[in-house]
């Protein structure tokens, strides 16, 4: 049987979709009054250790939101600077809009092997000093678009159950709310 997590979503499934935006304050405004998708918390580049961007170090700089909307979490992105990045290049190509899916994982090696098996190379890589190592794997031949995966250990899991329960509380007056 496949193990559930503490915010809804089976361990290996998608629990993410993500989305570039060009003014995350404008966005979290949409995703909130039309949407009803909320609160959103904060994230900003400074949480993100050691990040490779295809294999070199980065500098990409970033303002992020994070919501659910029941068991799917939603991440609004804001690259801040024009440093290169799995961000940039997609909005390059194609300009904002949908950029991932993100999959939970308690092996992220093996994950990371499986996709790259598959013809999907690691695009970026690093830590989020709240948790644990990410890495995006370029889908984008076969997806059209990226898939993150996410090493969920305890702390990543509680993280994101304590916000899944403040969207279940949310009465939609604050957009975002405070950790």
């Amino acid at each position: 049987m496949q193990q559930i997590l503490a915010f809804g979503q089976p361990l290996g499934g998608v629990v993410q979709m993500a989305y570039t935006v060009p003014d995350l304050d404008a966005a979290i405004r949409y995703w909130t009054d039309v949407m009803r998708v909320g609160p959103f918390f904060l994230l900003d580049s400074s949480m993100i250790e050691d990040a490779h961007y295809r294999g070199s170090p980065t500098d990409v700089q970033l303002r992020a939101g994070l919501a659910w909307s029941g068991t799917m979490c939603i991440e609004l992105i804001e690259q801040t600077n024009a440093a290169p990045s799995v961000y940039a290049e997609l909005i390059a190509a194609r300009g904002h809009g949908f950029h991932h899916v993100a999959l939970a994982t308690r092996d992220i090696d093996a994950d990371i092997a499986r996709f790259e098996a598959q013809g999907a190379p690691a695009a970026f890589t690093g830590r989020v000093i709240v948790g644990d190592r990410f890495a995006y794997m370029d889908t984008t031949a076969a997806l059209g678009a990226m898939v993150e995966l996410i090493a969920t250990n305890d702390k990543v899991e509680q993280l994101f159950a304590h916000m899944k329960q403040a969207a279940e509380r949310w009465d939609g007056r604050e957009r975002v709310a405070s950790a």
